[in-house]
């Protein structure tokens, strides 16, 4: 696990990996964090009933894939998430419920469908993520004004 400086809270650092893989893999750091806050609530030793682990509740294959070999280490969670983030947003052009639904279900079963699935589940998840994205950008163009 990387080493905190005093000063800095978990979350902040936790938050600052976030906005430096999101500039890095160019892709908005409030989606980034909306996965988190509906995935984990930023709690980097989450496990689901399913076996997704960490701040980003990444699968094992899933966190090997995109190179979390400690997927408990918030910054290498981080990482691999926001690599698989930009990997769906290239896969789906975009599309951010299309993006909010693989990260979930998986991108072969959406890829398949694309915005035709009916699973309530998949539906409350992505709608979940939207309402995230949407509260944490206007937090941040708030921010921006000040």
């Amino acid at each position: 696990m990387p080493s905190l400086a005093f000063s800095q809270s978990p979350k902040s650092f936790e938050e600052a990996c976030v906005g430096r893989y999101a500039r890095q893999y160019r892709v908005p750091p409030e989606l980034i964090g909306a996965f988190i806050d509906v995935e984990s609530n930023w709690n980097p030793h989450a496990v689901s009933n399913k076996g997704a682990v960490g701040v980003m509740q990444l699968m094992p294959a899933t966190a090997r894939r995109f190179g979390a070999s400690q997927p408990f280490d918030p910054e290498q969670n981080i990482a691999a998430g926001t690599r698989y983030v930009t990997t769906l947003m290239w896969e789906f052009h975009g599309e951010m419920r299309l993006v909010a639904a693989a990260y979930y279900a998986g991108d072969r079963w959406v890829g398949r469908r694309l915005l035709e699935y009916r699973n309530p589940d998949v539906v409350a998840y992505v709608e979940a993520v939207r309402r995230q994205y949407e509260r944490r950008k206007h937090l941040t163009d708030q921010l921006q004004r000040r």
